[in-house]
């Protein structure tokens, strides 16, 4: 059998996986998928590879020892869920790992973390250094202290995005569907799609919602588009059951390949465009949005028509073109109540008027990716 090529010659791969491969319907951890999943990771990490595992579970791990039957839909009661589960979830692969002479290291990312500059240099840095030592990093979304405005929402992404910060060479996605499927796998005359080269192959194709179990925030359609995060940052995709993890590591053709359709990007932009919700919008004219499309160019105020929304220096913004299409996402230089007196205005004239500090950018095409 014919093994494929992106996995085998991956020496950096982060592996995610989802709360229904981890526990049992309760909500408990269930120790024997824990065990085969580690057992899998350090085959991978003896013939030399780079592994990082972004894990959920830590939610529903905390449901059974607090008396919950199901996942709460409250924050602060998903929170209390998190702060119990957590520790007993990386206990349990502290404990795997160390079968394996492996050392389990914890990271809890929020969304502050990777999106202002110094916060990602320092979260970039750690990841390195965990890698450099050995250490399994374990990564997870803070889910103790993140807010409901500020979150990734979903640890499928969290994995695309963690990808490209660790530069990883493969995303694996394992689920409790064995593949992507052209319909609901349940039904008859379905099948699976081993590989999807283009959104083009998307085409036509149903994608479900969080899974039966209840227990995890994804589905289908955040794996998707997981997928097309890392691909497009050119970092291939395998998407698979938890069960076909090893297989799937191994480069056997299982599940769904997403190949990869584009080039690495800046990191922090990356995570800028997908991880970060705009604090208010940035109207721009026709010239200014030809000049940050097609130039690549900073945003001058003198293409600012106005603003809406409350931001302060250093909060992402969305920009916004005479149509209403949303061009771009950036780091805004200003206050919202400065604005009105900088639209329009030339950098000369803001320097004349208001003072050194004036005259610069609205946002730096540094700090600008398009979306």
């Amino acid at each position: 059998m014919m093994t494929r090529g992106e996995v085998t010659a991956a020496q950096r791969i982060v592996v995610k996986v989802g709360s229904s491969s981890l526990t049992t319907a309760a909500g408990g951890i269930d120790p024997g998928r824990v065990q085969d999943l580690v057992d899998t990771l350090a085959a991978v990490r003896a013939r030399g590879t780079e592994v990082v595992l972004v894990s959920s579970g830590a939610i529903a791990a905390g449901l059974a020892p607090l008396g919950l039957a199901r996942r709460p839909r409250g924050l602060a009661a998903q929170q209390a869920a998190a702060s119990v589960g957590q520790g007993l979830l990386v206990h349990r692969y502290t404990e795997e790992l160390a079968r394996h002479g492996l050392t389990a290291g914890q990271v809890l990312l929020t969304v502050d973390d990777v999106t202002r500059r110094s916060h990602y240099r320092n979260a970039h840095q750690t990841m390195a250094k965990l890698l450099e030592l050995g250490v399994v990093p374990i990564v997870n979304e803070n889910d103790t202290v993140a807010t409901s405005e500020i979150r990734f929402g979903d640890n499928d992404r969290l994995a695309a995005l963690v990808a490209h910060l660790v530069h990883a060479d493969l995303l694996v996605l394992l689920s409790d569907v064995d593949g992507l499927y052209d319909g609901n796998p349940s039904h008859p005359g379905t099948s699976l799609v081993p590989d999807v080269r283009s959104a083009d192959d998307l085409a036509g194709i149903s994608i479900g919602s969080t899974g039966a179990a209840g227990l995890g925030t994804g589905g289908m359609h955040t794996k998707v588009e997981a997928a097309a995060i890392a691909t497009g940052a050119g970092i291939p995709v395998v998407l698979t059951s938890a069960p076909q993890a090893g297989e799937a590591l191994a480069g056997k053709p299982v599940g769904t390949l997403f190949h990869a359709t584009g080039r690495r990007r800046p990191t922090r932009l990356l995570w800028l465009a997908h991880a970060t919700e705009p604090k208010g919008q940035l109207l721009l004219d026709a010239g200014a949005v030809t000049a940050v499309v097609e130039r690549r160019a900073s945003l001058l105020a003198a293409g600012v028509l106005g603003a809406t929304g409350s931001f302060v220096g250093g909060d992402p913004v969305d920009l916004v073109g005479p149509d209403g299409a949303v061009v771009a996402r950036g780091l805004v230089n200003f206050d919202s109540d400065e604005i009105p007196a900088l639209a329009g205005k030339s950098s000369h004239a803001l320097k004349k008027e208001l003072g050194a500090a004036y005259e610069r950018e609205i946002v730096h095409r540094d700090d600008l990716t398009l979306l």
